[in-house]
């Protein structure tokens, strides 16, 4: 899978399996007598078919000199293990504490996005001495204000026996399925959608049990109302939000943001961006990423 340079492929363990995670190299980031003090900045991916940590990957080398960088394939997808059942919310929120735990030593800046986001909320509420502040593009719970998403075709549709895993195999799992999902779902201009991107996409949806995941996920089995926990979040956040994200419009995320500002002390709204404006739009996420750091740490 795409590793960008000065980058190299480290793992841990954690109690449901082997996660694998990219990290600078300080070779080519720093002089080798250095000693490296830098703060750490941890990068997750959302979640979808083919979903891994190459989300990221055009967004974390601009930070390779100034921070130690940690971008992990959570459990489940791209290169790390894929367990052979269905998932649910425990297992996400027990391994990136997990990971988290195992890599870090001192409270760090997370940058995540979409339902991994709404994910990294309730672990900052349950653990907030592991967090310093919260970087988040579009973080929703996609049952939010009481909405139910496992009561939508597509839930209903991979909740079907035998027929999840035809759909699966044949409208997910493909090139042409990928790069028409990302060219009319998930990203507001289809032009931006490149060969490279759709072959990271499929190649992390054809690693071995990569169903399972993809499947808990569109079932619903991952998805809760964030709108019931996010006002107990004290970690300083701040958040993206694609205007042209047709899951989650950015009235849920101002609805959410609104909970508490205390803790969400920015949201910004990217106009003509869909769900993952890190992929989409990886140097004004860049920008807006160095522009937040000071004012959340």
């Amino acid at each position: 899978m795409f590793q960008p340079l000065g980058f190299e492929q480290r793992s841990i363990i954690t109690s449901l399996g082997r996660i694998v995670y990219y990290t600078n190299t300080l070779s080519l980031w720093q002089d080798d007598t250095a000693k490296d003090e830098r703060k750490t900045l941890v990068f997750l991916h959302g979640f979808g078919g083919g979903s891994s940590a190459y989300e990221w990957s055009k967004v974390y080398p601009a930070f390779a000199s100034d921070y130690r960088i940690l971008a992990p394939d959570l459990l489940g997808w791209g290169r790390s293990e894929h367990l052979g059942r269905n998932y649910v919310l425990e297992d996400y929120f027990k391994t990136i504490q997990e990971f988290l735990q195992q890599t870090c030593i001192a409270p760090v800046t997370v940058i995540a996005s979409s339902l991994t986001a709404a994910m990294i909320i309730r672990v900052a509420i349950a653990h907030p001495n592991l967090f310093q502040s919260l970087i988040l593009t579009t973080p929703a719970g996609l049952s939010d204000f009481g909405e139910d998403y496992s009561r939508s075709f597509f839930a209903q549709l991979a909740s079907v026996p035998i027929v999840d895993r035809l759909l699966y195999s044949t409208g997910v799992a493909t090139s042409n399925g990928i790069r028409t999902f990302l060219e009319q779902r998930q990203f507001a201009q289809p032009s931006r959608v490149d060969q490279e991107i759709v072959d990271a996409y499929l190649e992390s949806a054809q690693q071995p049990n990569a169903e399972y995941t993809a499947l808990s996920f569109v079932r619903g089995d991952l998805c809760f109302d964030l709108s019931l926990y996010i006002q107990q979040l004290t970690t300083p956040t701040a958040i993206i939000w694609g205007q042209k994200s047709q899951f989650t419009a950015p009235e849920i995320g101002r609805r959410l943001a609104d909970l508490n500002p205390q803790a969400i002390r920015v949201f910004q709204q990217l106009e003509d961006v869909g769900l993952t404006p890190q992929l989409e739009l990886p140097a004004v996420t860049i920008g807006l990423i160095r522009r937040f750091l000071p004012m959340l740490n």
